[in-house]
């Protein structure tokens, strides 16, 4: 009885941090052949790998992210290393849930255009930073991708988006 009743909870535990339980994973497996459906199946961890791989990947785009401050007056190496967090913070997503499932999410249309403009956003902030060597640039490039990481993040919180929004055009109502 107390085993069944952990179970249970560890399978309601795995479906609300996105994993799938056993029985769910053998079904998808018999109807799904495409690409990214055999590189998910191949990308099988157990529950403790991916909760080390999520915090070593996370802690690390975190470390990146905070060590990027150190070089704030460099716009260049701020924008390599602020990027390089936000791709690991985000890459740190997919131990927990899987790539397929992380990629599904992000081109879900609710989020597509956020996913949209943070991923090309991390691309300009990398090429003004490599190939343009500008440091203006690079800087609009960091505050964009900023902007669109929060806006991105904000696509995972329900209402959170519209919310914003309206407090946004509250604050900057011209109208007296």
């Amino acid at each position: 009885m107390m085993m069944e009743t952990m179970s249970r909870a560890l399978d309601r535990a795995k479906m609300l941090v996105g994993m799938e339980s056993d029985e769910e994973s053998l079904a998808q497996e018999a109807q799904s052949s495409s690409f990214f459906d055999e590189f998910d199946r191949n990308c099988t961890l157990s529950t403790k790998q991916r909760l080390y791989g999520f915090a070593i990947c996370l802690s690390a785009g975190l470390a990146c992210t905070i060590l990027s401050m150190l070089v704030f007056f460099n716009p260049i190496k701020f924008g390599i290393t602020f990027t390089f967090g936000n791709l690991l913070a985000l890459g740190s997503t997919a131990f927990l849930i899987g790539p397929k499932r992380q990629i599904d999410m992000m081109l879900d249309p609710v989020r597509i255009y956020a996913t949209s403009i943070f991923i090309a956003s991390m691309i300009i902030a990398l090429f003004c930073a490599f190939y343009v060597h500008n440091k203006l640039l690079t800087l609009l490039a960091i505050i964009l991708e900023f902007g669109a990481l929060i806006w991105y993040s904000l696509s995972y919180i329900p209402f959170a988006r519209s919310a914003v929004s309206k407090v946004m055009v509250a604050c900057f109502d011209t109208e007296f």
